[in-house]
């Protein structure tokens, strides 16, 4: 499998929740906020022998040429937006689901921005959006995801296509969910916002700004054993340094140098 981080950059974010471009050569710490978090936003594509997999998709930034980011990036790399055939989703907090969608210029109307693509949605996590019972304040389109027929409403925990298991593991959002992907012998986790950055796993850090923070906290611990003794190649959303960590045994995994 190919794995390739889709940054659209760092961003300070403080208690207002507004999201910051931060520029990692130019800009200190000393100009963020008092009590700011820094972060890499950081949807994921993983390349299998049968699908081009997108993991969450960001904030919908765009770059100065007016494109999309995430679309910019998958074209860097050789991968036509168009060729997208599933999009896997944490949950909908906009830092993650911004991306989902945006408004053709031409048809005037709100499209899918992986028009070919299939996503992957839990269902409870949709309802409660629907409902305005996320804590995110977003321009994301919830009524498109729950009419459309490119949506798959996804339960407690399953498998697609055999290569790809989901759980619902709350924690961050109470219907947050998470992936692996698996092929020849290479195994993929996706743990999002429980799971975001590299030293989170090695501490014992219980964060405020989850849902259930303990529990966060204990699922880290339970996979960060797992995956060693299993191998996993970890993927990081919010990790400034480093978006995959591979098990010391794994094939070479090709990524984009950062």
């Amino acid at each position: 499998m190919k794995i390739i981080p889709l940054s659209e950059g760092a961003f300070s974010i403080d208690k207002t929740k507004q999201f910051i471009p931060f520029d990692k050569v130019n800009d200190t710490i000393q100009q963020r906020a008092v009590g700011s978090l820094l972060v890499e936003i950081q949807p994921f594509c993983v390349v299998t022998s049968k699908d081009i997999i997108v993991i969450d998709t960001g904030l919908g930034f765009r770059n100065q040429e007016g494109v999309l980011q995430i679309h910019q990036n998958l074209m860097d790399h050789g991968i036509n937006p168009l060729d997208v055939t599933k999009v896997l989703m944490s949950h909908l907090h906009k830092d993650h689901a911004g991306g989902i969608s945006s408004v053709d210029k031409f048809q005037q109307k709100q499209i899918f921005n992986f028009p070919n693509a299939i996503y992957y949605i839990n269902q409870l996590e949709l309802d409660a959006a629907l409902k305005n019972e996320t804590d995110s304040k977003s321009t994301i389109d919830y009524e498109l995801i729950a009419h459309s027929d490119q949506v798959i409403a996804t339960g407690d925990k399953g498998v697609i296509d055999e290569l790809i298991s989901y759980e619902v593991v709350g924690g961050h959002s109470p219907y947050h969910q998470v992936f692996w992907i698996e092929e020849g012998g290479q195994r993929i986790f996706f743990g999002g916002d429980v799971a975001p950055q590299l030293q989170q796993m090695k501490s014992r850090l219980v964060a405020k700004y989850d849902y259930d923070g303990k529990k966060c906290m204990e699922l880290r611990q339970e996979w960060w054993q797992k995956g060693a003794t299993e191998n996993w190649t970890f993927l990081f959303y919010h990790d400034i340094k480093t978006p995959i960590y591979p098990g010391e045994s794994l094939p070479p995994v090709s990524h984009s140098p950062r």
